[in-house]
């Protein structure tokens, strides 16, 4: 779920760039790492919309048929948590920080869960199809259903540009002589390191990496990247924040 911790250490596997660098500390986090006020409006549209297509259906039912009113309640509530899976995604985050700078890898972790899923339900419900074809042999038809399931979840095993894509895998390192100024939002335990990024159309911007924090762990995290560049503000305030381990 997109509220549990990983309980797997994903720090030694990290491929890290600043190996040279001896290790002061690191740590994993599992976030909604963008605008949640927005994403959890959508969640409640979405919600809202389904469910009157839903309860209207079942109250189109009653008296007429005996079972569809409970089915339509139940299939709510069963779109329900896919709706969830598409507004509340999360992202596992890993940072490094060194005497010299710090690193980050970040990446979505709901293309693990999406291929199982999609495999088994091809594999029920292509059972379920032969089962019936038994009775009615133009049932073979729905095999096209279960079939198409399984090919997408194969390409989605077998297609590396395409799990990159959903897992918005990114990676940052970057050296503390280049911090301009250190942010800390308290309310969602985020550290913002004010940076000055050339593009390369020759466009200069300025904005904030985030570094998300565990609960209680926020204080001892910024003091030690205060230490490292004391020279630069620090200020607390809320930042807007968006995906790819940015805000402004």
């Amino acid at each position: 779920m997109w509220f549990v911790q990983p309980k797997k250490n994903y720090v030694p596997e990290m491929p890290w760039e600043r190996t040279a660098e001896p290790e002061v500390m690191s740590w994993q986090v599992r976030v909604r790492d963008y605008n949640v006020l927005v994403a959890n409006i959508a969640f409640l549209v979405i919600t809202l919309l389904s469910g009157s297509v839903w309860f209207f259906s079942a109250y189109s039912f009653l008296g007429e048929d005996e079972y569809m009113p409970a089915v339509c309640v139940a299939m709510f509530f069963l779109m329900t948590p896919v709706f969830m899976g598409m507004t509340h995604q999360t992202s596992i985050i890993v940072y490094r920080l060194t005497d010299k700078g710090y690193e980050m890898f970040s990446w979505k972790p709901q293309i693990d869960s999406v291929k199982p899923v999609m495999k088994w339900t091809a594999i029920v419900s292509g059972v379920a199809v032969l089962v019936a074809t038994f009775f009615n042999p133009y049932f073979i038809l729905g095999a096209v259903g279960p079939a198409g399931l399984g090919l997408i979840a194969l390409s989605m095993g077998n297609a590396s540009s395409y799990q990159e894509l959903v897992r918005g895998a990114e990676h940052c390192s970057a050296s503390w002589l280049d911090v301009e100024e250190v942010a800390l939002w308290r309310k969602r335990r985020l550290i913002g390191l004010r940076f000055t990024f050339h593009t390369s159309e020759g466009v200069t911007q300025n904005g904030y990496r985030t570094l998300y924090c565990k609960k209680g762990e926020k204080d001892k995290r910024v003091a030690f990247i205060r230490e490292k560049v004391s020279e630069v503000p620090y200020v607390e305030r809320k930042m807007e924040v968006f995906e790819g381990g940015m805000a402004i």
